[in-house]
Order: C-alpha cells, then sequence, then structure tokens
C-alpha cells in the first residue's frame, strides 16, 4: 500500500478511503466487517462516516469494527445535516456541534475524531461561531483537525482567513464530489487545496453508479442508486452525462479494464487528490474498487481519459485562455 501525507497534517493515510454510507443500510454488519477487514488486509488505513449515515448505525457498526485497531486507522466523521425533527437538530451552532460530536464518540467507541467535517454550508449561523466550536473541540482533544464537505471555494477561503486572523484550528482537509462527469472541483477547489495544503478526499468517483459499465443513453440496471434513489436519479440525470458512461464504458471495455477501476483510478490520479472514497454494498462491488491501487494511470492516459468528457469552463470565464 502507498500512503500519502494529508494536507500538512503529518497523517499518512491510504491511497483509497473506504466510505461506509452502505454500513448498517445496503450493507449489514456482516457484509460490512467483511468489507472492512477486505480494506484492512490491504493496508487501507482511512475510514469515513457521518452521523446520518442510516440513523447512526454505520457510526455504530465502524466503532464495533475498529475497536482492536483504533489506533492503526484514520476516521472521520461530519455534522450539519438533520438527526432529528427539531428546530435545532441540524446546522453548525455551537449547541449542536458540541452535542453531535459526543454521540458520534459514544457511537464510535472512541475519544477522538482525526477529522471532524462540516458536512454541509449552514447559512444560518456565523462561521465564526463554527470555527470557534471546532477550534475547542480540538483544544479538548475530541478532534484533532476540522475539516469541511459540500462548500464553495470562496467558503472555504473565508473560513480560511477567519482562522489565521483569529488564531483557530483551520480547515486540513476536504471532501468534495469529483468523478469524470462532475468536474466542477477542478476549476477552484482542487486548485485552492494545492494552494493551501489541504487534504482532498473526493467522494462519488464513480458518479453514483454512472460510471460503473451499468448505465448507458439505452441502458439501465434493474436495480441500483440511480435507480433507487430520487437524489441521485437527480444529480446525474442529464442525458448528457449517460453518453459519456457510454464513451468511458467502452474505452474501458477496449483497455480490458472495469470500468470502475478505472473511474476510481481517474480521481486518484490528480495531482491534488490525497483518497478518493469508495463505497459499495458487497464484497463483489469493492473488488474492482480496490484494483485501483494496482492501476498506474500515467498523465498521458489521465489526458485520453479526460477527453471523454467536457472540462468545465474557466473561473473567470475566459475561455480562451484555458
Amino acid at each position: 500500500m502507498e500512503y500519502r501525507t494529508l494536507g500538512r497534517t503529518g497523517i499518512q493515510v491510504s491511497r483509497l478511503c473506504l466510505g461506509t454510507m452502505s454500513f448498517g443500510g445496503t450493507a449489514d454488519e456482516e457484509t460490512s466487517a467483511a468489507m472492512f477487514w477486505r480494506c484492512r488486509e490491504l493496508g487501507v488505513n482511512f475510514f469515513d462516516t457521518a452521523n446520518v449515515y442510516n440513523e447512526g448505525r454505520s457510526e455504530e457498526i465502524l466503532g464495533r469494527l475498529i475497536k482492536s485497531c483504533r489506533d492503526e486507522v484514520v476516521l472521520t466523521s461530519k455534522v450539519c445535516q438533520p438527526v432529528g425533527t427539531g428546530a435545532n437538530d441540524r446546522g453548525l451552532s455551537r449547541r449542536h456541534i458540541m452535542l453531535e460530536v459526543e454521540k458520534s464518540l459514544k457511537r464510535l467507541n472512541t475519544d477522538r475524531l482525526d477529522l471532524y467535517f462540516v458536512h454541509h454550508f449552514d447559512s444560518h449561523t456565523a462561521m465564526e461561531e463554527t470555527l470557534r466550536a471546532l477550534d475547542d473541540l480540538q483544544r479538548q482533544g475530541k478532534i484533532l483537525h476540522p475539516a469541511v464537505s459540500n462548500w464553495a471555494a470562496w467558503q472555504i477561503a473565508k473560513a480560511l482567513g477567519i482562522s489565521a486572523k483569529d488564531s483557530l484550528a483551520r480547515f486540513e482537509c476536504i471532501q468534495p464530489m469529483y468523478n469524470l462527469v462532475k468536474r466542477q472541483a477542478e476549476v477552484e477547489l482542487l486548485p485552492l487545496a494545492a494552494s493551501e495544503q489541504l487534504g482532498v478526499i473526493p467522494y462519488s468517483p464513480l458518479g453514483g453508479g454512472l460510471l460503473t459499465g451499468k448505465y448507458g443513453a439505452g441502458r439501465r440496471p434493474a436495480q441500483g442508486r440511480l435507480i433507487e434513489q430520487q437524489m441521485y436519479g437527480r444529480r446525474y440525470g442529464d442525458s448528457r452525462y449517460y453518453e459519456i458512461a457510454d464513451r468511458f464504458s467502452a474505452y474501458a471495455c477496449e483497455r480490458g479494464v472495469h470500468p470502475a477501476t478505472l473511474a476510481v483510478a481517474w480521481v486518484m490520479s490528480h495531482p491534488a487528490v490525497t483518497a478518493p472514497i469508495i463505497g459499495a454494498r458487497s464484497i463483489e462491488q469493492l473488488e474492482p474498487l480496490l484494483a485501483a491501487l494496482q492501476l498506474n494511470m500515467t498523465p498521458e492516459w489521465r489526458e485520453e481519459i479526460s477527453q471523454l468528457s467536457d472540462a468545465p469552463p474557466p473561473a473567470t470565464d475566459r475561455s480562451e485562455e484555458a
């Protein structure tokens, strides 16, 4: 296993991170354990979860699995999304953060989180309020580093400025959506991460399953996330994405590589990316994702694959300078 330094933290993490959104949901505890130990067998030491995944069951299952190897793994969780119907059961207020971190620590059966992600942007809470709460948690040793998911580059840059000005713990890692059909992160998020030495652990490298070879302009499987979950169906509903999936699947087939392997390897090959987050419902789904560790993707190969999809316009819209 190759390990990479997570931003400027000095923490060494595997080139893949196992996301556990399926744990306690589409993957029962036995299947979750099989996937966890398969990853550990290959040297994966990086595991991502969230307080809302399957109403906390993901954290509980992961907590039982890491019991014998807690100090060997790098563990993340998240806060922001609704965990109940109450008016304060969501967001990034100090109140919600302080309550939820205790619940996550209890479910995970650990005394600290290596990374604690704010899961989404909260327009109702002052950024300073959120950052001071995270700084307090770091000082208490309950989290080692704050991190951020699903924020725009300007929001992250603003937060980094506040943290520097007020001597607060800063975000050390970002978790953006990134895959061959969703390349917006290339415009500002990934350059920001490279400039500010932030770790990058992108989610959805398979496009919700779109890039696994099962989908195409005239092809749909009987089941899958894009079929069963309305959110993913909307996210990847553009017919253009299915055309890209067709071209990508044909390209992978011509080269004798599983499309899922190639999709993960393409994300992994971006210079700013630390470790893509992979996830699966079964060992059978997991294996081709893990195979990306063995794929040596050159910059030339990466560029060839990139040509199969549309590059996003530059941040300034001066397309003639691209």
